[in-house]
């Protein structure tokens, strides 16, 4: 697994071993990016259920302005800093080893972007969604990977789905702020 453009582009990143891992191939990856490819520069990315931090780490090498990395595995967390170091991308971050509703409860913090790629099938993109709805800055964008066979809500708090991009098994669903005119 590798950085696919920017800064750090070509860099290898580390990851998890095990059945528990499932990490964002880079033909989604691409995909995801090119999405969000003129909305990135300068912003304030979360990377939640981070495991590897991969999708935070391209969006740093991509010009965002800064990124918070939480999931709730201290092992994932230790990857994430590994990560940073070798990418070069560790100012203007913060990890943290947080359970991802807990962490939304709590944090007083404001993102642009979001990343939700949680374990699949266990209900936490519904779960979370809400809760981060209340943690988004106005024209904000949420991004969630999912298997093509799980529903998500087309309306949450003041986001709705902009658009589903379909990739093999995988899903991503484009949320965008309706509060804002295109």
């Amino acid at each position: 697994m590798r950085v696919i453009t920017g800064t750090a582009r070509g860099r290898r990143l580390i990851t998890l071993e095990g059945d528990d891992v499932r990490p964002t191939t880079d033909r989604v990856k691409e995909a995801l990016f090119s999405i969000i490819q003129f909305e990135l520069e300068g912003r304030r990315v979360l990377d939640l259920f981070a495991g590897s931090g991969q999708l935070g780490i391209e969006a740093l090498s991509r010009g965002a302005h800064c990124a918070t990395f939480v999931d709730q595995s201290r092992k994932s967390v230790e990857i994430i800093e590994k990560n940073l170091v070798s990418t070069g991308l560790e100012k203007n971050t913060i990890v943290k080893n947080s359970d991802a509703t807990a962490f939304l409860a709590t944090t007083k913090d404001v993102f642009d972007i979001a990343f939700l790629d949680p374990p699949y099938n266990r209900g936490l993109v519904q779960k979370a969604l809400p809760m981060l709805c209340e943690k988004m800055a106005k024209g904000g964008v949420i991004i969630c990977e999912t298997p093509i066979s799980e529903e998500l809500n087309k309306n949450v708090g003041r986001f709705s789905v902009y658009k589903d991009y379909k990739h093999g098994k995988i899903k991503l669903t484009v949320y965008r702020d309706e509060e804002v005119s295109e």
